[in-house]
């Protein structure tokens, strides 16, 4: 019998998938203005520390852990350490880009979700960054923490006086935990994969690298998760949004139609 394949339904439909050149300058634009609003609060140091202090002694109250009860884990030798400052440096930026490529290239729905949610969090982390400026726990000498990027490197970050880079005064809320937490969570959305609730794991460690390293507090990584959940809630993914049933081997299943027969003739599901 001749016959020709139907594609079944396929949450990654191509026609969702924005123009490449157009992402890719709402992306860098997007990115050049959060670099840009950052950069308005590098001079408030004596606020930011102040307003350490106040956070300091706020995680005290709520009888949170203390942060040095992980970094002590990684002062046991400089290989940790030295392993979770790059971590802290080098995964942040690739890890969230490639996500986003990813979704981009075989799950288009996904992507635009995931692009704006992300992007409504990092404005949130943006206006909080401007309104409370934050010093980390290792610029603090009432934590007892260690810089360990300053230590036993590498360090992203230069003194603070001098650093013409990167705001080093905007440790609230953590983007590397936000976005880390959004990474997560659209991997276990949109892949297909038994093993995708592994990807709770980046979060996790990611947690444990930032309050290690001292450049966080806990309560920067809980508003961080706090600003993400309305944004999940308000921003959500189409309802019924799927990447379609998969065969053994882990393609699409595709259905099988008489040549000459149109797909609605053909009971759901058949297969000639």
């Amino acid at each position: 019998m001749n016959a020709r394949n139907e594609p079944g339904p396929a949450g990654s439909d191509a026609s969702a998938r924005p123009p490449l050149v157009r992402e890719l300058l709402l992306v860098a634009g997007l990115l050049l203005a959060y670099k840009a609003g950052r950069r308005l609060t590098a001079g408030h140091t004596a606020e930011a520390r102040r307003n350490g202090h106040g956070v300091w002694d706020l995680e005290r109250a709520l009888h949170l852990p203390g942060e040095g009860a992980v970094q002590s884990l990684l002062l046991h030798g400089d290989g940790l350490a030295q392993l979770a400052n790059t971590y802290y440096a080098v995964v942040h930026f690739p890890a969230t880009a490639a996500f986003l490529v990813w979704l981009y290239v075989r799950r288009p729905v996904h992507y635009l979700w995931a692009r704006r949610v992300l992007a409504a969090v990092t404005a949130a982390a943006l206006v909080l960054h401007l309104v409370f400026p934050l010093a980390p726990p290792r610029m603090l000498a009432v934590t007892g923490l260690v810089d360990t990027a300053r230590v036993y490197g590498p360090s992203v970050y230069g003194p603070p006086e001098t650093d013409q880079l990167s705001n080093q005064f905007a440790a609230m809320p953590s983007l590397h935990f936000g976005w880390a937490l959004m990474v997560a969570i659209g991997l276990t959305a949109a892949a297909r994969s038994r093993w995708r609730w592994l990807w709770a794991l980046h979060p996790l460690l990611t947690l444990l690298v930032i309050v290690g390293t001292a450049n966080h507090f806990w309560l920067d990584a809980l508003v961080a998760a706090a600003l993400l959940a309305p944004a999940l809630a308000v921003l959500r993914l189409p309802h019924g949004t799927t990447a379609g049933p998969r065969t053994r081997r882990g393609g699409v299943r595709a259905r099988l139609v008489p040549a000459g027969r149109r797909v609605d003739e053909v009971p759901a599901g058949a297969v000639r």
